[in-house]
């Protein structure tokens, strides 16, 4: 039986092509920074952090696409302003969110930017959505529920919870503006102004929340330059694959992101109770249940060459 097993997944491990080995690792890669996250939290507050971050990934940008930046035009600076702005909030919100809920619940909560996008879509585009988004998105909130894990008979959410779903709304909006974007730009200079962008406005926040600058901490500087690293290497490689994948392949294969942050969080020592598991799986559930698609049946052909 073991063998069985053994055979079943090398098949599928070894078909999958080069570009979603690549992913998979990725999600490994995000699952774990938002452990790492929680843990920077105890030397910076959250906009220092996220606009540290955001900037070293756009100087490891600009190292490897200053020849590309020589054609950059105003209609791809407000492009790029404009996902930044998204950016700084998705990832805002999350690291704030962070200071008081768990990696994990963090995890799974954020993942909800997946359904949430069609909503969007339906409100702002007028672009209804299909019945499979639409069960995603009621997996999807039925798991927040049960993941929020009310502590008595009343459902009540925590500020952080609350918080974080808000960074997912934020998540949603970059999707949706990128999409818009898409084809119009050079991906490589509109990366680099959304990035710089991102980490601007982060600083700027620090103002209005009464944040300061943390003390000067060598732990904190090997989590940034580590994460500032890694954020660049991953956009860079999400472009680079996701031109031979599907996005439905692709959304797939990150609804893992929130899995494997929950494992890594359980390994810290971070424990979900069986309802907040449920209801993360669940999540997971709906991001993959509203990527999917319901295939019509082709009208079967007459014997005269017709279809009916």
């Amino acid at each position: 039986m073991s063998a069985i097993k053994t055979s079943l997944f090398s098949r599928l491990f070894f078909r999958m092509k080069i570009q979603e080995v690549v992913l998979l690792f990725i999600t490994v890669v995000w699952g774990c920074t938002f452990l790492v996250v929680h843990y920077a939290l105890q030397f910076t507050g959250p906009f220092f952090f996220v606009g540290v971050r955001f900037g070293m990934a756009t100087l490891v940008l600009l190292l490897f696409s200053l020849p590309v930046l020589r054609g950059l035009t105003w209609y791809e600076v407000k492009a790029g302003c404009f996902v930044g702005i998204a950016i700084m909030l998705g990832y805002g919100l999350q690291t704030v969110g962070l200071q008081t809920i768990s990696s994990s619940k963090s995890a799974f909560i954020t993942a909800m930017y997946v359904p949430i996008v069609p909503l969007l879509q339906w409100i702002f585009l007028r672009r209804p959505p299909g019945i499979m988004s639409m069960i995603g998105v009621l997996l999807a909130f039925i798991g927040l529920v049960l993941l929020a894990g009310p502590d008595d008979s009343s459902l009540v959410f925590s500020t952080g919870e609350i918080i974080t779903l808000f960074s997912a709304l934020a998540i949603a909006a970059e999707i949706i503006l990128i999409s818009a974007y898409a084809g119009k730009v050079n991906v490589r200079r509109v990366t680099i102004i959304q990035l710089a962008s991102a980490s601007i406005l982060a600083f700027f926040m620090m103002i209005p929340t009464g944040e300061s600058v943390p003390a000067f901490s060598g732990t904190l500087l090997i989590i940034v330059l580590g994460l500032g690293i890694a954020t660049a290497l991953i956009q860079v490689t999400m472009n680079w694959a996701q031109k031979s994948i599907s996005p439905t392949r692709a959304t797939l294969i990150y609804a893992g992101e929130p899995v494997w942050a929950g494992i890594v969080g359980r390994i810290a020592g971070e424990i979900l109770p069986a309802i907040g598991l449920f209801g993360g799986a669940l999540i997971v559930m709906g991001v993959i249940v509203s990527e999917l698609r319901l295939k019509r049946k082709k009208p079967a052909a007459s014997s005269d060459g017709y279809t009916g």
